[in-house]
This record gives structure tokens, sequence and C-alpha cells, in this order.
């Protein structure tokens, strides 16, 4: 069921019958009521759209009506149980629009809980439809310990999903672990130049490189990458890949990918759980103009920037 709506409604109550009800209060099941509230983007248009999904998720969809906030923003709000389901759907979906369109698929990961929620692509049907053979792996930072390391982004990726599924070693392009952080984001930069120029990672009409799809996840204190609130990098405008030493979170030493790589990506998606997230959700989603913008906030892609959230992580919506 989608309804439209010129503005959304103050908020959105799901409670406990299914009765007609007017348009700020939809019905689904007994044990499950939380809130969307009216989403409000700055620079965005008042076209909205709220649908309800049979899985009982919510989304709140609102699309764009400037040039620099050249994406639509999609964000839903699911069981926590529900995510990986509904994450595996969406992100075959693009891996099946760009191996058609392209012939490729270029994908970056993170760390922390994301490999987890992508659990459900190693089961049917996705595992066996899948093109495999057309994915590239990247990864939005990495740690600069070796690949074998419990703090790696890699091992992580590794254990969790690339050693079950048939991607070809040669498209899974990790760090150089022997190098120096400063050396090892100038070799991956030059990496990604390489493939760009080879045409397995597409290229954005600014200059910088398209990767297909960006899934990142969010720390508590508002982080995307490892690109952190008040740091330098957050403003880095010109590499493609850069490193820090003084990480606020262990170990201090890493390489990320700098926004204006994240933003040239066709789709990118956020994925968050927990109630000790949901500070900077809002902060993100409902942030004053006045206010120091976290960096979760200037995540903004070419086509969709899709947030897949917990109850948890939503609760001060």
């Amino acid at each position: 069921m989608r309804m439209a709506f010129t503005t959304l409604p103050t908020f959105l109550s799901i409670t406990t019958t299914t009765t007609q009800t007017p348009l700020c209060s939809l019905h689904l099941s007994p044990s499950r009521k939380f809130f969307c509230p009216s989403l409000t983007f700055k620079n965005l248009s008042q076209s909205s759209f709220l649908t309800v999904k049979p899985n009982n998720s919510v989304a709140c969809k609102v699309k764009s009506s400037m040039a620099e906030t050249k994406n639509n923003v999609v964000v839903e709000v699911f069981d926590k149980e529900e995510i990986a389901v509904s994450l595996a759907e969406y992100v075959a979906k693009i891996s099946n629009k760009f191996t058609k369109e392209r012939g490729a698929f270029t994908v970056t990961l993170s760390g922390g809980s994301l490999i987890t929620h992508l659990r459900k692509l190693l089961e049917p049907p996705y595992f066996d439809t899948l093109e495999w053979s057309k994915w590239h792996v990247f990864w939005l930072d990495e740690r600069v310990v070796p690949k074998t390391h419990e703090d790696s982004n890699y091992k992580l990726a590794y254990d969790g999903f690339l050693s079950k599924v048939p991607i070809p070693p040669g498209n899974v392009y990790a760090i150089n672990d022997t190098l120096s952080a400063e050396g090892a984001a100038d070799d991956y930069e030059t990496r990604i130049r390489d493939l760009v120029k080879s045409n397995v990672i597409a290229s954005s009409s600014n200059g910088f490189p398209k990767f297909d799809l960006q899934l990142l996840g969010m720390g508590p204190d508002g982080h995307v990458a490892s690109l952190f609130p008040g740091h330098p990098l957050v403003n880095e405008g010109k590499k493609w890949v850069t490193f820090i030493l003084d990480s606020p979170k262990p170990p201090p030493e890493r390489i990320t990918l700098t926004f204006p790589v994240i933003n040239s990506s066709a789709y990118a998606v956020l994925v968050v759980t927990g109630a000790g997230k949901a500070d900077a959700v809002h902060s993100a989603l409902h942030g004053s103009e006045n206010s120091e913008k976290l960096p979760v906030a200037l995540v903004s892609p070419e086509d969709e920037l899709k947030w897949f959230l917990d109850k948890g992580a939503a609760s001060k919506l």
C-alpha cells in the first residue's frame, strides 16, 4: 500500500487495529508500535511518500528537488531480524541492474556489523542467481593492520562473506597491508584509478570514480568510513583515498575513501541498528541548519541513499 501526501503528517503511529482511520494513523500488528515522524531535509521538495511493506516495515521516502541534494532519500524502519532480508533484496536488485547494464558490479564494504547483515545473500535465491563472477569488491575504509589481524575489515568480510561466495579472488581489492598508512592510501588510489581507466569502475561526470553501490555503517558519533566528526579529513575535496594516523576509535592508523568518492557513487546504503545510535540518526535526519553536520549527514550519492534502521536506531525520530 502506498499513499502520497503533500507533506508528511507530524507522526505516523503503528497501532493495534485494522479498521479504517485517518491517513496519519496506519494499523498493523498488535506488538509493533513505533513512529515515523515528518522528515525535514534541507533543500528537499515536499514530494513525499509513505510505504507500508508486507513485512511490517515502514518507509518514508523524500524526493530531492535541488541539484546539491542530487539523490532520493529513503528511510526504512524494520524489526532487526528483517533488515538482512530487505538488504539482500536491495543489494541483489542493484547487482542485477549493473551486471546487466555494464557487465560488472562494483561495491564497497565497511566494517562493523555490516557483514552480518549481508548474510541472507548466502542463501537462496540470491546465492544461486547472482552473477558473482561480475562482482568487484572494495573497502570504504580499512585499518592498517595485517589481513589476518582481528581488527582487519578484510578479515571480517572474508570470514563472514567473501569466503562463502564465488567471487574471483582477483576481483577483491584489499589494501596492501605491507605499506604505511600513507603508502597504502596512495597505492589504493592508484589501483582505483587504473580500474576507472579500464572501465571496471565507472567514472562520474565530476571526474571521481562512480562505484555502483556503497554499503556503509555508522558509529554512535555519526562517523562513516573513517571520517570522524570534526576531523579535517571530512573536508578533503581532491584525494580519492586518504589516510588517518589519529583515529579517535582504535586502531589509530587507517585509510579511507573521501566524501567526493562516496558521494559520486550511484547508490549508497546506511545500515544502522541499536538505540545507542538514535541520537546520531536524529541529528542526521533532523539536524539544525545552523549546527555542524555529522559526517553521516553528508552522505549524498548520485541516485539514491537508502537508510535501513531498526526500531532502536529510529527511536528518536
